[in-house]
């Protein structure tokens, strides 16, 4: 179960997942230990799935971010759905309802991968690419408690 507390506690682990059990405390007004404790019960029942490092791609060589879509051919979504995992390049990827079947979040180096990718892309459908020119928001957010 989430109460506020919990709720906040997952607030101030999403802002620094490596803060200690006692700073958590001290902003949520309850000690180390309880913290800890609810941590652990969130992550037992699945609430905290896991943690992760956030990771610039822009300092790897990876310049450009795509919003690419796919409406599949015929015989050609579950092929995809299979291969889709094994490229790096994806970094999300959603099966959605409307005229397309899929929408992906692409990080590639230049304007040459993305058209590579296009090009392994386009073997399981038609498919649609927009660039991304800024990020507006990005939070993972957690849910008010009513």
């Amino acid at each position: 179960m989430v109460d506020f507390i919990n709720n906040a506690i997952l607030r101030c682990l999403q802002e620094n997942a490596r803060q200690s059990a006692t700073a958590i405390g001290k902003q949520v007004g309850i000690s180390s230990p309880a913290v800890s404790e609810r941590i652990r019960k969130m992550e037992d029942t699945g609430v905290i799935e896991k943690y992760s490092t956030v990771v610039a791609p822009e300092a790897l060589g990876h310049q450009l971010k795509a919003i690419v879509t796919l409406k599949a051919f015929m015989g050609k979504l579950k092929p995809f759905l299979e291969n889709v995992k094994k490229w790096d390049e994806v970094i999300n990827c959603y099966r959605i309802t409307g005229d397309e079947n899929i929408v992906m979040e692409v990080i590639l180096r230049d304007q040459k991968h993305l058209e590579e990718f296009i090009d392994l892309v386009i073997a399981y459908g038609e498919s649609k690419t927009q660039i991304v020119l800024s990020q507006v928001v990005s939070h993972n957010p957690v849910l008010q408690i009513v």
